[in-house]
This record gives C-alpha cells, sequence and structure tokens, in this order.
C-alpha cells in the first residue's frame, strides 16, 4: 500500500505526489541513446546549429532563418537560454529594441553530443 502523499510506482514502489514515473528505454535500447530533448525540437536544433555557424544573430533574424513566429521563437529562445546553452543580450538601436543570441560553451557542447548522438544512429541503423 502506498504511503499517504505518494503514489505508486513501478512494482510497489512509491513515489512522491505529482512526479511522473519515468519511461521505460524500449527492450534493448540503452538509456545513453536518449537524445537531448532540450535540442531536439525542431525550432531549437535549428536556433543552435545557426548559432554555431554565427557569432552571433538578432531576434529578427532568426525569426527570418527559421520561419518562426515571434511567440513561438521566443518560447524556444527562453527553453535554450534556461539550459544555459543560449545567452541572450537586450539593448537598444536608438528606440528600436534588439535582442541578439550567441551560443554559449555548454550550448556548443551540447550541439556535438547531440550530432555525435545522432551520427551513432544513423550508422546504428545502416547496420541493422
Amino acid at each position: 500500500m502506498a504511503r499517504s502523499g505518494s503514489v505508486p510506482g513501478r512494482r510497489g514502489e512509491s513515489r512522491p505526489a505529482g512526479k511522473a514515473a519515468s519511461p521505460r528505454p524500449a527492450r534493448g535500447a540503452a538509456s545513453a541513446l536518449e537524445l537531448d530533448r532540450i535540442i531536439h525540437e525542431r525550432i531549437r536544433l535549428g536556433i543552435v546549429s545557426a548559432l554555431a555557424v554565427n557569432e552571433t544573430l538578432t531576434f529578427n533574424e532568426l525569426k527570418t532563418l527559421l520561419s518562426a513566429t515571434d511567440g513561438n521563437l521566443s518560447v524556444h529562445a527562453r527553453k535554450l537560454e534556461e539550459a544555459g546553452y543560449v545567452a541572450c543580450t537586450k539593448s537598444f538601436d536608438g528606440r528600436i529594441p534588439r535582442t541578439e543570441y550567441r551560443l554559449t560553451a555548454s550550448g556548443r557542447e551540447g550541439l556535438a553530443r547531440y550530432l555525435r548522438h545522432m551520427e551513432a544512429l544513423i550508422q546504428a541503423t545502416k547496420k541493422g
């Protein structure tokens, strides 16, 4: 029986209320094969990829490059910023607000790790 304030987990274990059970990897899949979910999202992958080849890009440049809406780009850029992958600098060009993004060292490492992971998946698929 689960204790008060907890919900049953797998095989009678309990976990704190409000905490979702961790999904099990598919049979034969190793946990090391889990993709970086922060980068894997299409818009976020586009942001980090664009910033990997450009020192900085403005909000409007990213918006045009990725064909994203203001709201969509803003939400995804903030998620990357919270993860420490992207740094955001806000300033004014005269009276016009200017938001500029750059990839952090952590973001470069995360992208490199993500690309190695994707390469390994491609190679594994070719062998199978």
